[in-house]
């Protein structure tokens, strides 16, 4: 089994898309633009946890073959799927895929040609809704499909537009953005801000999708062939990933001076805006819907097919991947129509700040189990349930 360069950079291509979705879009541009000259020092507590962190999760994922269940299990079956469960309903209808769709409208309101569907009301929010996760439905409901639609059509697109608005960017950068934060400030306040990306759980389900695909793309090979091939590509997408982290942080920065006191979703709009012109308003909007319909994809296959999976499993009822897929994307209805501020309010509740230091500690407890042989799981995880509730709560 030799894998072509080609096939693992358009691997890695959709995993880089996967990752970049609704607040990969926004968190960087806030990093710069409450880092100021300390953006340096604010993006290395960011990319801990927002891409070290998925890194960690992948390479957890791919000894464990790409099976969450197992991943999960290893906390106890019960206790186990209560913490899947959760962590499925977070990247599907309750946190992820409304945020995706909310920011969406947020960020191509002025770009599109009807006039009414640029408001923000419930109606209008509610049709663009319908009209998003039409697409994503129509992107999707082929769940075979779905790494190569990503890696061949939509990152080159994602990649191409990013590129384009950072370069332009850098070259007309103006002086950096004050702050009065400190260079230690900056790092822990961006480490925690990364948890909001989600990214970490992302690793760990969309590994699931990309195992199932190099199974397919070669049947013949072993589990270490690719699980070898998954980390390359892996790693490829995350690169590229830190890099447009990177280079985003820096143009909140530098041309954050005027928007520090507008609504996150509409930061990338505003800032492109600012960089690009109107005359760019193309660009602006290829990059939104790429980075939005890309991880949108991702999530509703992970989800569906966990849905359809699960009914099966316990209550002998059995529905095909498609009619999952409509369940999933129609419960994602209600939240998509509340608008951005509520979405996010839920992403910086302690749904995240509680339960993502949960998964953190059970990724490195997998991992280490995997690799040395390392056994406790389930202490380790209490004690960081506990910690981290009281830190949310009390302190």
């Amino acid at each position: 089994m030799q894998p072509s360069t080609r096939y693992l950079v358009s691997t890695g291509l959709a995993i880089f898309s996967m990752f970049f979705g609704a607040g990969n879009l926004m968190y960087p541009l806030v990093v710069g633009l409450t880092s100021g000259q300390y953006t340096t020092f604010g993006m290395m507590g960011f990319l801990l946890t927002a891409v070290f962190l998925p890194v960690l999760g992948l390479i957890s994922m791919i000894l464990f073959d790409g099976n969450y269940q197992a991943f999960f299990d290893r906390l106890g079956h019960t206790l186990g799927n209560i913490l899947l469960t959760t962590c499925v309903i977070i990247i599907g209808p309750l946190i992820a895929i409304p945020r995706i769709t909310t920011l969406s409208h947020t960020m191509t309101a002025p770009f599109i040609p009807i006039t009414f569907l640029q408001q923000s009301t419930p109606l209008a929010s509610f049709i663009f809704a319908c009209l998003f996760l039409g697409v994503t439905f129509l992107a999707t409901y082929r769940a075979t499909k779905v790494v190569s639609i990503i890696g061949n059509v939509i990152s080159p697109l994602l990649l191409l537009s990013l590129i384009t608005i950072i370069v332009k960017g850098i070259i007309t950068a103006q002086d950096v953005i004050a702050t009065t934060e400190t260079p230690l400030s900056a790092f822990a306040n961006n480490a925690m801000r990364g948890y909001e990306t989600l990214d970490l759980l992302g690793a760990i389900f969309f590994t699931t999708v990309i195992v199932t695909t190099l199974r397919q793309s070669f049947p013949q090979a072993s589990s270490k062939q690719l699980a070898t091939v998954g980390l390359k590509s892996g790693l490829i997408g995350t690169s590229l990933l830190g890099l447009v982290y990177v280079g985003m942080s820096y143009l909140g920065a530098y041309h954050g001076h005027a928007f520090t006191a507008i609504n996150a979703g509409e930061l990338f709009r505003e800032i492109s805006f600012k960089i690009l012109g109107s005359h760019g308003a193309f660009v602006i909007g290829i990059a939104v819907l790429m980075a939005c319909l890309s991880t949108a994809i991702a999530l509703s296959t992970i989800t569906a097919q966990f849905l359809k999976n699960q009914l099966q499993k316990y209550t002998n009822i059995t529905i095909s991947y498609k009619y999952a897929l409509i369940t999933i994307l129609c419960a994602s209805m209600p939240l998509s129509v509340f608008g951005l501020d509520q979405v996010l309010a839920l992403t910086g509740s302690a749904i995240t700040y509680i339960g993502y230091p949960v998964i953190i500690t059970l990724t490195i407890c997998n991992t280490l189990h995997k690799l040395t042989g390392f056994k406790p799981v389930l202490v380790p995880t209490i004690i960081t349930f506990v910690a981290a509730t009281a830190k949310y709560y009390w302190l």
